[in-house]
């Protein structure tokens, strides 16, 4: 209930403030489960991926987003119930499989899933290589997968900044919902998850127009990070470097300008 009330009151406004456009709303099934697998760009897309779909749209957020504590955490909280968001531990191992546990009881119950294969957003707008558990779920609960992808939410609302630009006109696409019924039973088979993933992504590139980097996100952030880190300890080093160099040739200036100093002198005294 609490969902519907937010979308009642969020959609008459992001659609008045931010006019909002959608493709292919068609393409996802009016009843029964699917799984929508998505590109994710931007902090926004929690806003904006699910507003046209008349369904309720469940997805899987990590947990730190409810366990915050004072105000802002009981908005953090409030705000992502608000948006069909369940918690799950994204640490890894077993918590991976209890996710996928979580997964497969909602698809089970007959929802709308929403996930993000890459496993986080993007940093620098390209869309990276998708994490096998789509194709796990996929395959397990044997439902489709409507390739979802946002558009413009990376440019409105990029990595760090709190709030959205105005001007940028967000959109969201739904792509054909796709079969993967032949390779039911296989979900045991790593390359069949592997190439059922793989396929998904080629759909979100193709979907998008994003160019696809063959890496996870999390190592592509974790590389920029460190390029970024080293990039600024060079850069201090150049800056030390610069400003010794500098100090020296002011002090090769003044032990100059004595020098010459006393040259006059000894030339003035030798003259007298």
């Amino acid at each position: 209930m609490f969902y519907w009330v937010v979308k009642a009151i969020l959609w008459p406004f992001l659609h008045l403030i931010f006019r909002p456009w959608a493709e292919g709303v068609e393409n996802v099934p009016v009843e029964g489960p699917v799984i929508l697998a998505g590109n994710h760009l931007s902090f926004a897309d929690h806003f904006f991926g699910a507003l046209p779909l008349p369904r309720k749209v469940i997805t899987l957020g990590k947990s730190d987003y409810f366990t915050g504590s004072g105000l802002k955490g009981l908005a953090s909280k409030a705000f992502f119930s608000g948006v069909g968001t369940v918690p799950i531990d994204r640490s890894g191992g077993k918590a991976s499989e209890a996710a996928l546990r979580t997964g497969k009881r909602i698809l089970s119950e007959g929802h709308v899933l929403a996930i993000y294969p890459e496993g986080t957003r993007t940093h620098d707008g390209r869309l990276y290589k998708g994490k096998t558990g789509v194709a796990r779920l996929a395959l397990e609960s044997r439902v489709p997968v409507v390739p979802w992808v946002m558009v413009n939410t990376f440019e409105m609302m990029p990595p760090g900044r709190p709030l959205p630009r105005l001007g940028i006109r967000p959109g969201v696409k739904f792509g054909k919902p796709l079969d993967f019924s032949r390779y039911y039973g296989m979900e045991e088979d790593h390359l069949v998850l592997r190439a059922v993933t793989d396929e998904i992504m080629y759909a979100l590139m193709e979907l998008s127009g994003q160019e696809y980097v063959d890496k996870y996100a999390a190592t592509a952030k974790a590389e920029a990070a460190r390029a970024a880190k080293d990039a600024a300890r060079a850069a201090k080093e150049a800056a030390k470097g610069a400003a010794r160099a500098a100090k020296g040739a002011a002090k090769d200036a003044v032990r100059a300008t004595k020098d010459a100093r006393n040259i006059r002198k000894a030339g003035e005294a030798k003259h007298d």
